[in-house]
């Protein structure tokens, strides 16, 4: 077999943060040739003897391990396997020890789906190296392979513990009440440990023994209604949860409101006080109104894509993150907090943004601090199992007439600005913005937007949603 026949025939493609496909998909021989591929490219740049693997709670993704496991033992390598963690604990501990890394997970897609996300030994992967996996022309003799027995090492989960508990206090949470939704996050059996560490109190709920698919971008009304409930029954001050692996927070106030990830992203970079940014396209636009940083910089969507502006930020700030409207934090430079020193982590991190907004909310509500900012609200959901090239085809045609497009709306506005970053980002003559965008990792149709009002962005979501199911 030759590993670009493989990989191109898998039904397995990469998106927006690693490669993505159905579970049937990842067959013994698709999974062996994109290990093969990434570490082979690997090896020709860095001197490896161990990579380091992670799952998350996905039925499927323990067999997705031991598939990579058989193409690392096949190359003389040492898997070490580090069992159901988050996603950020995986990159900082393989970081940390100079090693590559690679973690089974769909992330917040369904359950039938699956994924892989590699790590370098110096962070994640570019586009340009998710190329070269897809390009590497290397052959293999399946029937060579063997699977390796994999033991589970305490380590990474330990360590990424540790990096928040060493920084900060003991009291650094006391008086704060937080509720932990675990469902099937890869982190729940380590974010109550942590909370309590710094002085909170805590209680949990919601676990679940099926894969429960968190989008951050899209929480169900269901999951809405149930974090007021929750709130409510408790007297909470904050509830915390995260997507399936662990890299997407999920926060809401002290009513129960989920804030929405972009909003979380800002407020800890002020608590941070940051001075650069890197966000993509489909952030809240109240960035730049807060005036609280010096540069902002906007990419496509996507981790990789706000990675790669870090080098250049690097050259004129000292303080630089950035974060997605999912939520997930990337610190791209080591940041004095108080009298500690947090460590650049330049992958998304769903623990950070909630730890510095509990910081910053300990003699304020969460929902005053949302309150103060300026005035401008987002909402986005998605259309599911919608296809692609339908997606592409319809955002063609809404960029060729979006006069048309508007008002089959029935909006009472003009189009102002056509922003084809990602997707197509459309600015109306009344400051409201609608964003579509095909999703990089599933067949689904996503749609941003952003007004005056949480409702009228919800609405202005729903009612371009229905529009283009009619389509």
């Amino acid at each position: 077999m030759n590993t670009s026949d493989v990989i191109k025939n898998s039904g397995i493609e990469f998106g927006t943060s690693g490669a993505r496909g159905l579970v049937s998909d990842f067959k013994y021989e698709a999974t062996v040739a994109f290990a093969l591929a990434f570490l082979i490219q690997l090896k020709k740049e860095f001197k490896i003897s161990e990579v380091a693997i992670a799952i998350d709670n996905r039925p499927s993704s323990f067999g997705i391990a031991e598939y990579c496991a058989s193409a690392i033992t096949h190359l003389g390598l040492n898997p070490i396997f580090y069992g159901v963690i988050p996603t950020p604990a995986l990159a900082y501990k393989a970081m940390a020890d100079n090693m590559p890394a690679i973690m089974v997970t769909g992330s917040h897609i369904p359950f039938d789906r699956n994924g892989l996300k590699f790590y370098r030994p110096d962070g994640e992967i570019t586009k340009k190296d998710e190329l070269a996996i897809v390009s590497a022309n290397i052959d293999f003799d399946l029937s060579l392979f063997t699977i390796p027995e994999l033991s589970i090492s305490n380590a990474a989960s330990n360590f990424y513990l540790e990096r928040y508990i060493s920084l900060l206090s003991e009291d650094f949470l006391a008086g704060q009440h937080i509720g932990i939704y675990e469902h099937s996050s890869a982190g729940r059996d380590l974010y109550a440990k942590l909370f309590r560490s710094l002085g909170a109190e805590v209680t949990s709920f919601g676990r679940s023994d099926e894969f429960v698919p968190i989008d951050t971008e899209a929480v169900s009304q269901q999951d809405r209604e149930q974090a007021l409930v929750w709130s409510n029954e408790y007297h909470l001050d904050a509830i915390f949860s995260t997507d399936g692996d662990g890299d997407r927070p999920l926060v809401s106030d002290e009513k129960g409101n989920w804030l929405r990830g972009d909003i979380l992203g800002l407020l800890c970079a002020i608590e941070l006080k940051i001075e650069a940014l890197s966000v993509p396209v489909s952030c809240n636009t109240v960035i730049e109104l807060t005036d609280k940083f010096t540069q902002v910089d906007r990419t496509r969507i996507g981790s990789p894509h706000v990675i790669e502006t870090f080098h250049e930020l690097k050259k004129s700030y000292n303080r630089i993150a950035g974060f997605e409207a999912n939520g997930g934090f990337l610190l791209g430079s080591d940041v004095s907090y108080g009298s500690s020193m947090i460590s650049a982590l330049p992958t998304r991190d769903a623990v950070l943004p909630a730890i510095m907004l509990f910081a910053a909310a300990k003699d304020v509500s969460i929902s005053s601090l949302v309150n103060a900012l300026p005035e401008r609200y987002t909402f986005s959901d998605r259309i599911q199992n919608f296809d692609k090239n339908r997606s592409l085809k319809l955002l063609n045609d809404i960029k060729n007439n979006p006069s048309d497009f508007i008002q089959l709306l029935g909006l009472d506005a003009k189009v102002v600005n056509c922003n084809e970053v990602d997707g197509l980002r459309l600015t109306l003559s009344n400051s409201d913005i609608i964003h579509l965008r095909p999703s990089g990792n599933a067949p689904e149709l996503r749609c941003y937007a952003e007004s005056q009002s949480s409702e009228a962005a919800e609405r202005l979501v729903n009612e371009t949603l229905s529009v283009l199911l009619n389509l």
